[in-house]
């Protein structure tokens, strides 16, 4: 749906700033508690959480992050699990939400009421309140952000240190082709995360959203390099038939278009990986857990081996200079063939 009305009466500028309001508390209905626990009051209040904070912010963008192509109510689950995919990527609980939403006065009311809506379908969905938030005019555009408020589930918190050289690099799921609807269909990897923060052997852990080929050098160690095993890595079906299109290969398009949202992991060096699989096959039969290769010594001779994967020879995608990427246009870059209101 197209965002943007010429008729005033479609737009959000019927109802002015404190009819817009009025109308997100309804919208949002149950997923939004009462003031002061909610909407309505200068803060929100949260009871403080026995264990340590998380918190994390993530926007998305008219034109960058989803277009005409994505419903309005998609685009606001796709903000809503992008931040529940960070908090997944530490282990941890998410707890609470505010919205700050700057949009063109021409935005359309039904628009306006299908994001909320959406945002109120994943609050409820993973028992997470939202909790405030805010809105403000922006010209010719629509840019929301979500900050979202979460806690320790344990003792321990995974973060991307703390790899060490021989350690095992996992991933889950599968990668590449997110644009053709990955992007905003995904499932945040929440249950997933808490169960390998509870696991001894895992050193480290991120999400994959810029491509594996930007983000793996995020949990690499000093003074090593990650030696990969091609075949390994899990290619999805969207990412093979957008091969057939761009001219880049499958294999790009899963290392680099990004967007994929799946758990990106170290596992101990002197751990059983055969047992530590077999328990992940008990505890997720229906989630695919991949093997990619290991982190060794930067001064390690390569196997020489056609398999092994040279990862510099991909991108993933680079924030503030357009497309880097090694494959097609990543979702965010949508802009390009997209009709400006």
């Amino acid at each position: 749906m197209h965002p943007f009305t010429d008729r005033p009466t479609e737009s959000v500028t019927a109802l002015g700033e404190t009819g817009v309001i009025a109308a997100i508390r309804n919208w949002l209905g149950s997923a939004s508690p009462r003031a002061p626990f909610g909407i309505g009051d200068d803060c929100a209040v949260v009871p403080a959480p026995k264990g340590r904070l998380l918190l994390t912010v993530d926007p998305v963008i008219y034109g960058q992050h989803f277009d005409d192509r994505v419903a309005p109510r998609a685009a606001g689950e796709k903000l809503f699990k992008r931040n529940l995919s960070d908090i997944a990527a530490m282990g941890g609980r998410p707890r609470a939400a505010v919205v700050a939403l700057a949009f063109d006065g021409r935005v359309k009311t039904e628009w306006l009421a299908e994001f909320y809506r959406g945002l109120a379908r994943i609050g409820r969905k993973y028992r997470v309140p939202l909790v405030g938030g805010d809105i403000a005019q922006l010209p010719g555009g629509i840019v929301a952000t979500l900050t979202l408020l979460g806690e320790a589930r344990g003792p321990r918190i995974l973060t991307r240190s703390g790899a060490k050289s021989g350690d095992w690099i996992y991933v889950t799921g599968t990668l590449g082709g997110s644009l053709s609807g990955h992007h905003w269909r995904f499932a945040p990897r929440l249950a997933e995360g808490a169960w390998l923060a509870k696991q001894a052997q895992v050193r480290a852990m991120m999400d994959v959203s810029d491509g594996l080929a930007k983000d793996l050098p995020a949990l690499m160690p000093r003074g090593t390099r990650p030696q990969l095993v091609a075949a390994a890595v899990p290619i999805s079906a969207a990412a093979r038939r957008a091969a057939r299109s761009s001219g880049s290969s499958a294999l790009s398009h899963a290392l680099s278009d990004g967007e994929d949202y799946e758990l990106l992991f170290v596992v101990s060096g002197y751990a059983d990986v055969d047992a530590f699989e077999r328990k992940w096959k008990r505890a997720f039969p229906s989630v695919r857990l991949s093997r990619l290769g290991q982190f060794v010594p930067r001064s390690a001779r390569s196997a020489g081996d056609e398999t092994v994967l040279d990862l510099a020879a991909y991108r993933g995608f680079e924030h503030l200079v357009g497309n880097a990427g090694g494959s097609a246009a990543a979702p965010r870059e949508v802009a390009r063939s997209l009709a400006r209101p």
